[in-house]
Order: structure tokens, then sequence, then C-alpha cells
């Protein structure tokens, strides 16, 4: 069955929209909150230990409901059912979209192709347990005898960028392993992450679905000749363990088929970190703490598939992103965290996003007429404050953002988090109100300034503010916490593909540029170029000459 095929730009919300943006375009959400002191109230949600404080938003309460409607006119809800249900809803490469089931409860069903899959997934879930487990207690050992101390893993993109987030993001909970990241095909890269290590106390995960991809096999293979210079080829067994589906290949490699994790093609790679590519999440902070990530997103699946829409987080955050991509035409999205440990999450998002929802072919199989797709980015606040904020503040550019914050610090310095929360709401709030002329201006007097330089520099000084935000409030950030907020975007990503009605889980555009690098790495080693533009032909000549 699949999904329907509705073009948003069509229906009777998206027109209600257009004529509603015009009464709403130049609204001041500071009278909206003078006006209403019930707003916050009214445009909030809490769940679980989440707050979602969405009123500073130009948004009222008809904006809410004619997105609404247009969630309703796109049939979201049963879109959300179609994926749940194991439909083949990745039409394009006719597969199940069942991330979800990863990380639900074993005696859950979810068929693929009328086969419940949670026995299987139980199957790796243990044996990942039983893995991680003896490395992390030090029953299986190094080729010497001696315990592991670093884990290397191996991969790129969802293979990669998954499992480092949530490590750098789960610092506080690591346990004696020091897990590090090998990704871009740079060998320079390769070599400084591994320059230091000790071979007999280091183990290698690599992560390829079908064992083929260029950068994750040419690092692999280069850190398996660095790693044969002090072992046998024997030991690779020892030290060596694959996450993938061509157990051919990771054998010819040399790595047992007892220490190969499998995945499955209903699994997509930027969601595949609740699944074996998660292996290095389980042995850097113990096995426990990666079912609570698993548990804290089966939490906010249950919430995403149930809860009505105008309570469910990810599709209101994502009628949001409609709202301000689509009329106010703003093309960017920021998500500022404001703890050092969630420094990964943005380019992770990065990944999750612009992959999944960067396309211009409707499921007609027609090009939109409309925009879809943010660019996403951020960095933790306070540094980003003394960065970009500028442009948010008084920039030419609406760029609305989301705000992620924690009650409690892990550590509990409390004179520390007072000043760094304190910077969390002063920024929204800030953003909300700017700063007037006429408060310049008293500023200015009180401070004694002369009237020639107070009005030179009075322009300067004045916020327009009215600048959109969201605020995540969150208890403490744990591994179940951060696996309900991971899980949070996954299901706004999902929500946002269904209404600009595009398929949200290929990524054709991530091909083209593969075929022609290795088109291109044949000439190099040959030293013979084929016909290229005029551009191309240059650089290549000055790269051999």
């Amino acid at each position: 069955m699949g999904l329907p095929s509705i073009n948003p730009s069509g229906t009777q919300a998206w027109q209600n929209l257009r004529e509603h943006f015009f009464d709403m375009q130049y609204v001041s959400m500071q009278e909206m909150f003078a006006q209403d002191e019930q707003r916050a109230e009214k445009f909030h949600i809490e769940w679980d230990k989440f707050l979602v404080d969405y009123s500073k938003n130009r948004i009222n309460e008809k904006t809410l409901r004619l997105l609404l409607d247009l969630a309703a006119e796109v049939n979201l809800k049963e879109a959300i059912q179609a994926q749940f249900s194991g439909e083949k809803i990745n039409q394009t490469e006719d597969r199940s979209v069942l991330h979800v089931a990863l990380r639900a409860l074993e005696n859950d069903v979810f068929l693929v192709d009328g086969k419940n899959v949670m026995p299987e997934i139980y199957a790796v879930k243990n044996k990942i347990k039983n893995f991680a487990g003896d490395i992390v207690e030090g029953k299986r050992k190094g080729f010497t005898g001696k315990n592991f101390t670093d884990v290397v893993n191996i991969g790129i993109g969802g293979s990669d960028l998954g499992p480092a987030m949530v490590l750098e993001s789960l610092r506080f909970y690591k346990n004696h392993l020091n897990v590090h990241f090998v990704s871009n095909v740079d060998g320079d890269h390769v070599y400084e992450s591994i320059k230091n290590l000790n071979p007999e106390t280091t183990l290698f995960v690599v992560v390829s679905k079908t064992f083929t991809t260029q950068e994750t096999l040419s690092n692999a293979e280069t850190i398996r000749n660095w790693f044969l210079r002090s072992a046998k080829q024997e030991d690779i067994a020892k030290h060596f363990a694959a996450v993938s589906t061509n157990i051919q290949k990771v054998t010819e490699f040399g790595i047992d088929a007892e220490n190969v994790f499998p995945m499955w093609d209903w699994v997509g790679g930027r969601f595949s970190l609740w699944g074996a590519v998660g292996l290095s999440i389980a042995l850097g902070v113990g096995y426990d703490n990666y079912e609570k990530l698993l548990e804290g997103a089966r939490k906010m699946d249950v919430h995403f598939k149930e809860s009505p829409f105008n309570e469910n987080i990810p599709v209101v955050l994502a009628l949001l992103t409609v709202w301000y991509n689509n009329f106010f035409g703003a093309e960017t999205e920021a998500v500022i965290p404001y703890t050092q440990y969630l420094q990964k999450l943005a380019p992770y998002l990065q990944q999750g996003i612009m992959e999944s929802n960067g396309k211009s072919i409707g499921r007609d199989g027609f090009p939109v007429n409309y925009q879809t797709g943010t660019i996403v980015w951020g960095e933790p606040g306070t540094n980003s404050q003394h960065a970009f904020f500028q442009l948010i503040h008084q920039g030419t550019k609406l760029i609305p953002a989301d705000f992620i914050g924690f009650k409690k610090s892990l550590y509990g310095n409390k004179e520390h988090h007072d000043k760094l929360m304190s910077n969390f709401f002063a920024q929204t709030e800030a953003l909300l109100n700017g700063k007037t002329a006429e408060q310049v201006k008293d500023e200015f007097v009180k401070a004694g300034i002369e009237e020639e330089k107070l009005k030179f520099l009075l322009p300067f000084k004045v916020f327009e503010g009215n600048k959109p935000t969201n605020t995540l409030l969150i208890e403490s950030l744990t591994p179940e916490t951060l696996g309900s907020l991971v899980a949070l975007y996954e299901h706004k990503i999902f929500a946002q593909g269904i209404l600009w009605n595009i398929f949200s889980y290929d990524q054709w555009g991530v091909e083209l540029g593969k075929q022609l690098a290795d088109t291109i790495l044949n000439e190099i080693g040959k030293n013979k170029l084929t016909k290229h533009d005029a551009s191309t032909n240059l650089l290549l000549h000055k790269y051999l000459k």
C-alpha cells in the first residue's frame, strides 16, 4: 500500500494558511504575550521528563488549528500507522521503515513481509549484550592476553555519526574503554586516530552494511595492515568485529563469523544506532545504559504514535517548521543545546534531517512547487552566543531556533549550572522582546552619554526581537532522556516528510558523487584522464602534474 500522495499546496488547509499568513507575517509576539496572560499555558506540552514551550512563536490559536488541519488533510495519522505496521513506506527502495522496532519491547509485534522481526532483533540484542559484557569485564582479551582498553569504530554516515554523537553525549556515563571513531577516507585522519593506540589492547568494529563502502573498507584495510605489523593473521579474529550483512566479505577480511552482528534493510543508515550499529555505544557506556537509551526512544515512539496531534511534541515541532519554511520563507533552523555534552547533536541532526528531507520530487514523481528540507545547524550555548548569535539577534534572516536545556547538571555544580541556565532563559527572552529605541536611549542617558554620540549609536543598539524559539527543558541528561530526544527529532523528520509529500528514507543524491569518484580514482591510478568539464580537467591535470 505505501503512503498516499497528497500535494500539501493543493489542500484547503494550505490555502487557509496562506491567507492567514498575511495576518500573521508582521505580528508582534510581544503584543500577543501582553494581550494574553495564558499564552504560555496554551502553547506548551509537558510529557514525561520534558517540557516543550512553543509559545515564543509567531502563531496564535488559529495558526495551530490550521496547521493541525493540514496534518489531517495529508493523512499524517494514517501515515504514522503505516510506518509502525511495517508497510513498505520507503517505496523507491521497496522497504519498510522500522527503526522503531529496534527499541520495542520483546513481546511487541512488528511485521516485515508478514514475518514478526522481534525475535531476530532480540537475538542480536542479546549477542551485543554478551559480547560487550565480555569485553568490558575483561573476559575476552587481546592476542597477548591483555584486557582491552580502546575501541575503534570504523564507519561513515549513520555508522559513525550516531554512535559518536551518543557516546559524546553520555561521556558522564562512560566506562574504562576509550572509543575512537574513524570515518573520513582521509589517510591523515586514520593515522592520527591510531598513532597512540596499542594493537594488543584495541578492539576494532567495522560497520558497513554491504562491506563495500569505499571509505570504510579503505580505512579498515589500512588499520588491519597496521595491526598486522604487531600481530598475526589469526589474531584478527580476536581484535575485529563487524556490523554487516555480507558474511562472505567479512570472513574474507579475516573477521570471525561469531563476531559479526547483522543489520537489516528495513533500517536506514541514519537511524541505525538503535541496532547493531550501537555496538560501540554498548561497549563505551555499558549495555545497561544502552538499554536505557533504547527505552527512552521507545517512550517517545509511544507518545508519537498515540498522542493527539495538539499534544504531540514531534508533530507540533514539524508543523512549526512547515509554517516558517513554507510561509515565512525561513530556510534554516538552529539547534542550540545548553550542555557541552550535546556538541555533536547538530552534526548528527544535519544528516538525519537534510539527507532525509533534502528532496525536490514529490511522492507522485513530479517536482514539488514548494520548499522542502531545512538547513540545520548549531552549537552548544554559551559558546554559540559568542559566535553566531549576532546573526540571529540583529541579522536580516529569520532563523527559528530550538533551545535545549536541563534542569539539573550531572556533576551537581549549582553555581556553574545557574550561570549556564540563566543564559539559556535570557537568550530566548531577548530574542522575543529585543530592545526598543526608548530602552536604549534611557540606558544612554543614565550612562551620561552626550546627545550627539547617543543619536549616532542609537540605531546600532536597537534589537527588533520577535525572533521565534522553541524551548525544550528536560529534567537531566541521562541515557533515557537522550533516547527520547533523538527519537523526537526522528519522528519530526518523518512528520515533515509526510507534510511535504516526499520520501524521507531514500538518499539517491548521495550516490552520484560516489559513482563519479570511482571513475576518477580509476583515471588517477592509470594517470590517464577521460573527458570531463573544463574545470574538472584543469584541477585533475594540476593534481597529477
